[in-house]
Formats: structure tokens, C-alpha cells, sequence
């Protein structure tokens, strides 16, 4: 089986390469491990697997492969509660219904249930007839933190795979791949601080990418302000300052100063861009001791229209 796209985990991985095929698979499967810890790559993998036809498993190029890793396909249904709450009785039973409908596409049809060890009691048995009476085409992957939490008798009639957390050496080979415009510090700071569960790492870098964006989106912004004639503009520009969160104010400095000489080269003005460069080194050096954002926004609009 093709598990590439699957990080770590060699065991689990050694584990599965014998599988494939689509009917060499089991028909149910409980994926345990922590949020953020590959659950959902992995249930996509078996669903493909599953419905992919080529040799090896899943091919990831085929038109099943593509759909079932983009989420569209017709054959693989994710079952969750209603926000919160986990998967019902009523779900399960809906579901039972839905298994004797033969596969839109594929050979297989492939049900995956969220939260599955969150589901009470009479869920759960709802679940395991389904588990032994269900037909042949149709796969079960349940989604677990605590595989614990499931009844005994729905474990016997799955297999447990279990995700281990990732190395912090394999945390940052994967965010290097994924993040290849991620400074080294911060793609480092990243793999160390996740405890080895890649997605934390991944949201940690999503989100410190949107806000370099927006970062620069207000850069670009300020260096426009202070470059133009505009005095009310740049006053209503500034005191935007004064929402800015206290850890990114000095990188804003830095980036504008930066912003500014690249202005002084193509401005009409570049003058009042050398001017802006050297009331923005001066504002940084004042940012050091704990000026005040507000304090910092009236001396940059003071500095360009003295």
C-alpha cells in the first residue's frame, strides 16, 4: 500500500504495506490518536485504497484516487454529529439504510465516523450490527482519540491502528516540505513545540503565515501614508497602530523601515521616503522601551507633517 502521504508512523506503515487492492483491506478499522495527529490522511489513504483499481494501492493518479483525496467522492461518506455532539443512534441507523444502496462509482463504499469513541452506548451497538451484518462492499473507518472509550465488542470486529506521534527530525522534514518558504527558526520552533502531532505544527505555521500577510499588507500601506500628502490619511493610518498586538509592533517597524527604502527607489518623493526611513529607525529605537503603540502612531504622523 502507497502510504507516502502519510508522515512517520513507520510500524503502522509496516503494518499496512501488505494491505491493499481494495478487497485486501478489512472491512473495519478503528484510527486512533490525538487531534491533529493524521487520522484523517490516513482514512483517506484506506478509502482510496479501497476504490483505487491499479496494482498498488492507492495510485493517488486515478480518477477515484483524486477524488477521494479531494474530498468529492460519491463512495466515501464521513458521518458526524451535530456540531459537538457525536454521532447518534438515529445516524447509525440512517446509515444501516444507506449501506444497502449499492456504490456510486467504486467497487467498495466506505463510511467514516467521526468521534466514534464519543458515541453512547446504544450508538455503538447500533454500529456493531452493522459491523457484522453489513454487506460485503461496505468499509467502517471510525475516528478516535481514546480507543478505550469503544465498547469492547465493536474493537474485536475492527482493526486498531494506532498513529504514534512524529519525531521532532520528522516534524521538520515534513513542515520543510510543506512550508518551503518558512524561515529555519520558525519551521524549528514549530516541529519542537507540536509534541511530535504534526497538524498542531501545521496550524502553527498557517497561522503565523496569515499574519506575516497581513503584516505586510499593513506595511505596504503605512510606507504609501507617510510617502503621500496626506496628513489625515496617515493620522487615521497610524492610530490603526494602536490595535496592533505588542509582539508584532517592532517586526512592523522593522518591515517598514525596509518598505521605505524600497520606496525612496521608485517614489516620486524619495526624500520624504529617506525622511519616513529615518523617523521609523528613531521610533523603533523608542518602541525598545516600552513607548506605547498610541504614543508611537502620533510621533510618525508628527515626524512627516512637523
Amino acid at each position: 500500500m502507497n502510504l507516502s502521504a502519510l508522515a512517520g508512523n513507520v510500524r503502522l506503515k509496516a503494518r499496512l504495506s501488505g494491505q491493499g487492492g481494495g478487497r485486501g483491506l478489512a472491512h473495519a478499522y478503528i484510527l486512533s490518536g490525538p487531534v491533529g495527529s493524521g487520522r484523517h490522511t490516513l482514512a483517506r489513504i484506506l478509502a482510496a485504497s479501497a476504490l483505487c483499481g491499479q496494482a498498488e494501492t492507492p495510485c493517488m493518479t486515478c480518477a477515484h484516487c483524486k477524488k477521494v483525496m479531494a474530498g468529492i467522492h460519491p463512495d466515501v461518506i464521513f458521518i458526524s454529529g451535530d456540531g459537538e455532539k457525536p454521532v447518534s443512534v438515529d445516524q447509525v441507523r440512517q446509515m444501516r439504510t444507506d449501506t444497502y444502496i449499492r456504490p456510486n462509482e467504486g467497487a467498495r463504499k466506505v463510511y467514516v465516523l467521526e468521534k466514534a469513541d464519543r458515541m453512547n452506548s446504544s450508538a455503538q451497538n447500533a454500529l456493531l450490527k452493522l459491523l457484522e451484518e453489513g454487506p460485503g462492499y461496505a468499509m467502517f473507518l471510525l475516528l478516535a482519540e481514546r480507543c478505550g472509550e469503544l465498547l469492547n465488542t465493536v474493537r474485536s470486529r475492527c482493526q486498531q491502528l494506532e498513529l504514534a506521534p512524529l519525531t521532532a527530525v520528522e516534524c521538520l522534514e515534513e513542515l520543510r516540505r510543506r512550508f518551503p518558504q518558512g524561515g529555519e527558526e520558525e519551521l524549528t520552533a514549530a516541529a519542537l513545540a507540536c509534541q511530535g502531532i504534526l497538524g498542531r505544527a501545521m496550524e502553527q505555521m498557517e497561522g503565523g503565515a496569515q499574519e506575516r500577510e497581513i503584516l505586510s499588507q499593513r506595511v505596504r500601506q503605512l510606507a504609501r501614508l507617510m510617502v503621500g500628502e496626506n496628513e489625515l490619511a496617515l493620522f487615521q493610518g497610524t492610530m490603526e497602530l494602536e490595535k496592533e498586538k505588542k509582539e508584532m509592533l517592532l517586526p512592523l517597524l522593522d518591515a517598514l523601515v525596509v518598505q521605505l527604502g524600497d520606496e525612496a527607489a521608485h517614489t516620486a518623493s524619495p526624500k520624504r521616503a529617506l525622511r519616513g526611513v529615518r523617523l521609523v529607525q528613531t521610533v523603533r529605537a523608542a518602541a525598545q522601551f516600552n513607548a506605547n503603540s498610541g504614543q508611537l502612531a502620533g510621533w510618525l504622523c508628527a515626524g512627516m507633517f512637523p
